[in-house]
C-alpha cells in the first residue's frame, strides 16, 4: 500500500492531473481498509519529496516533521474513534434486537367487539418502550384493559414493563377485580424493582353485557370520559399510590356506566406532557383535538391525535406516548 502511494506521488510530481487526484481518493479508502496510518503516508511523502528535490530547503522538510507529529496524535484519536464507533454499532444492533423482542413479548391484540369501537397507539420515545398497554377478552365477553408507565425511558424502563406484563399473566384468577390486580402487582414491584424507579398504572374491566366500566388506578395519568348525552368531557382521576411504594396499600375500585357513543380515554403522561413552543400543552387542547375529530373511528382518532402532537413537538417525542379510546357503539 505504501509502495502504491510512493508511485502515485512520483507520477503526480511529474504530471499532475485530475485523474491522479481521483486515484489518490481511492487510495485513501484502501489505506483505511488496510489499517495504514496517516503518519506512515506522510513519512513516505517526505521521503519522495526529498529524493525528487534534493535541494529543497531544510525548513520545508522540517515542516513535514511537524505534520508527522500532528498526524501521529490524529491517528491515535482516529483509531480510538473507530473502536468506539464499532462498539456503538454493536450496542445499537443489540438494542434493536432487544426492542424487537420487547415488541413481541408485550404485543397485544385489540379485541373485536360488536358493541365497542377500540383504538390504541403506543410509540416509544426511544427504541425501547417504557409504556405498556394490554387487552384481554374473557369468556364472558368482558374486556380488561391496562395502561402502565415507568417513570423513565430506555432499557431499564423496558425491563420493568416486561416484568409487569408477566406478573399480570400470572394473575388470571383476580383479573375481574382491578383493585386485586393492582394490589398483587404492587407487591411484585415492591420486591423486585429498584426504589428509584416508579410505575403508574390504570386497570379497568369493561363489561360488554352491562356496559359498566370498573377501574382502579395506581397514581396513573388521569384519563378522560366523554358523555355523549351531555356532550362534555370529564376527568377519570381515581386516587391511588404508585406501584412499589407500600406493599400493604389497598386500591379503590370505581364504576362508570357507559351509554351509547360515550368514550373512555386512557393515556400516559407522554400525551399530556407534550411540549410545544416552549410550553406544555393544556389538557383542554387534547380534548379539543379529540372533539374536533370524533367523527373518525377510534383507531383513526388515536392515530390522528398522535400525529398532531408529534408534529407539535417537531416530530421528536420527549416521552413514551400511549393513547387508548373505547367508544360504545350500537349493535
Amino acid at each position: 500500500m505504501l509502495d502504491m502511494y510512493e508511485n502515485l506521488l512520483s507520477k503526480y510530481i511529474r504530471d499532475s492531473n485530475e485523474q491522479l487526484l481521483y486515484s489518490g481518493q481511492k487510495l485513501s479508502r484502501q489505506s483505511i481498509e488496510n489499517d495504514v496510518t496517516p503518519e506512515e503516508i506522510i513519512s513516505i511523502h517526505k521521503s519522495v519529496i526529498q529524493e525528487t528535490y534534493p535541494d529543497i530547503p531544510k525548513k520545508v522538510l522540517d515542516s513535514f516533521d511537524l505534520l508527522l507529529e500532528v498526524m501521529i496524535g490524529y491517528g491515535l484519536v482516529y483509531r480510538e474513534h473507530l473502536a468506539l464507533k464499532n462498539q456503538q454499532q454493536e450496542i445499537n444492533s443489540e438494542i434493536e434486537i432487544a426492542a424487537n423482542v420487547q415488541r413481541t413479548l408485550l404485543g397485544t391484540q385489540i379485541p373485536q367487539v360488536s358493541s365497542l369501537d377500540i383504538g390504541a397507539v403506543s410509540i416509544p420515545a426511544k427504541k425501547m418502550n417504557g409504556d405498556y398497554y394490554h387487552f384481554v377478552e374473557d369468556e364472558t365477553g368482558s374486556i380488561s384493559v391496562a395502561v402502565a408507565d415507568v417513570i423513565g425511558k430506555g432499557i431499564p424502563a423496558a425491563l420493568c414493563m416486561s416484568m409487569i406484563k408477566y406478573a399480570m399473566d400470572s394473575l388470571p384468577e383476580s383479573r375481574n377485580h382491578p383493585s386485586f390486580v393492582l394490589e398483587n402487582l404492587n407487591r411484585v414491584v415492591e420486591q423486585n424493582v429498584d426504589i428509584t424507579m416508579f410505575i403508574t398504572m390504570i386497570y379497568g374491566i369493561y363489561d360488554t353485557n352491562t356496559h359498566e366500566f370498573t377501574y382502579s388506578s395506581a397514581g396513573h395519568e388521569p384519563g378522560f370520559y366523554y358523555s355523549a348525552k351531555e356532550d362534555s368531557f370529564h376527568d377519570i382521576d381515581p386516587s391511588g399510590l404508585v406501584l412499589g411504594i407500600d406493599k400493604s396499600i389497598k386500591y379503590k375500585e370505581y364504576k362508570k356506566q357507559i351509554e351509547l357513543n360515550d368514550m373512555i380515554i386512557l393515556l400516559s403522561d407522554g400525551v399530556t406532557e407534550t411540549k410545544s413552543e416552549g410550553r406544555f400543552i393544556d389538557r383542554k387542547e387534547i380534548i379539543q383535538l379529540i372533539r374536533n375529530h370524533m367523527h373518525l373511528s377510534a383507531q383513526n382518532l388515536v392515530d390522528f391525535v398522535y400525529k398532531e402532537l408529534e408534529r407539535m413537538q417537531d416530530f421528536e417525542l420527549r416521552d413514551d406516548f400511549t393513547l387508548i379510546i373505547l367508544r360504545r357503539k350500537g349493535l
